[in-house]
């Protein structure tokens, strides 16, 4: 069973991101399941510190970002909406190359808060971050089209 209160078309979630923080880091929604949303980021220029390795605040916020989506899917869109309360993430695993995939699916889905697990791994599904992202279910202050 589906725990999905809108659509879950890939291009309609895509556009969402359109001009923000997920397109500027090339994060993609690539799957909806029916108790899970994926994405994928690459580790390129955007994605990496420094010292060559994924970005700890990279793998973060395509945490954040899958979590946050994925939450707010789960509401009627006209009257409520998901925001980020609280985020933790354990990072792993290095990856200096290539392209990380997050999936989110949720731990507890209440009226007034929502927990999210996210799992971050590499191209050979390896575990690179671990995170738990808690979501505030706050009234829309005004209608907003989704």
């Amino acid at each position: 069973m589906s725990i999905w209160k809108q659509t879950t078309d890939l291009e309609r979630i895509n556009a969402w991101n359109r001009g923000c923080l997920v397109e500027h880091l090339g994060m993609v929604v690539t799957e909806v399941g029916a108790d899970f949303l994926r994405g994928t980021m690459p580790v390129d220029s955007r994605t990496r510190q420094p010292f060559g390795l994924l970005h700890g605040g990279a793998s973060v916020a395509l945490a954040e970002s899958l979590g946050s989506l994925a939450g707010n899917l789960c509401l009627d869109a006209v009257h409520e909406m998901a925001v980020g309360l609280d985020i933790n993430a354990n990072h792993v695993r290095a990856v200096t190359a290539g392209v990380v995939t997050g999936t989110a699916r949720p731990l507890h889905l209440g009226r007034t808060t929502q927990v999210w697990e996210i799992r971050i791994e590499d191209e050979r599904a390896r575990l690179v971050c671990i995170a738990r992202l808690t979501l505030a279910v706050v009234p829309r202050a005004s209608p907003h089209a989704v």
